[in-house]
């Protein structure tokens, strides 16, 4: 998988970051967190939504990705930044995979930390999962659901099916 760039996508508790860096160490390959860049360079995101707002959070991700899918390796991005056009054009050259998980799973998943856009909880990750799931789908090579399965599973699942798709002619 060398010289490869794998990005993983999803809704937010989809579990990105988590499946992101064991999928890295699983492959061999370095891994970038884009929210994580995006807090080191910039400070909280839930502080960066509130002072300057999503369009310009926005502007700030925009950046950090495609600097991140640029180098290579396991990408996790948020899970808004499929929403820009760039992001899209720049996931065309990489191997894409959607995580998806359920509204039940993601409770628990969501009930530690912050989230700028849940202003509403449950209810807000709902409407904002179906709003950006046909974009998600769009992009996707792979799509792996994470509700109620062991993150092994999953990351095995991913390795299995990179390999089968290098393996391919």
């Amino acid at each position: 998988m060398t010289g490869r760039t794998v990005a993983v996508i999803g809704p937010m508790g989809a579990g990105k970051s988590s499946v992101g860096r064991k999928l890295a160490k699983r492959l061999g390959m370095p891994f970038v967190d884009t929210d994580q860049r995006i807090v080191a360079r910039h400070g909280s995101i839930a502080d960066l939504f509130a002072e300057r707002g999503e369009t310009a959070f926005r502007t700030l991700e925009r950046e950090v990705v495609a600097e991140a899918l640029g180098e290579g390796g396991v990408v996790a991005l948020g899970g808004g930044a499929v929403l820009d056009p760039g992001t899209r054009a720049d996931l065309a050259r990489c191997h894409v995979v959607l995580l998806t998980v359920d509204d039940g799973a993601v409770a628990d998943r969501l009930a530690s930390g912050s989230r700028p856009l849940l202003v509403d909880g449950l209810d807000s990750w709902r409407r904002i999962a179906a709003e950006r799931d046909a974009v998600y789908r769009g992009v996707a090579d792979l799509v792996v659901d994470t509700s109620r399965r062991p993150m092994a599973h999953v990351v095995e699942e991913i390795a299995a099916a990179l390999a089968s798709e290098e393996d391919s002619p």
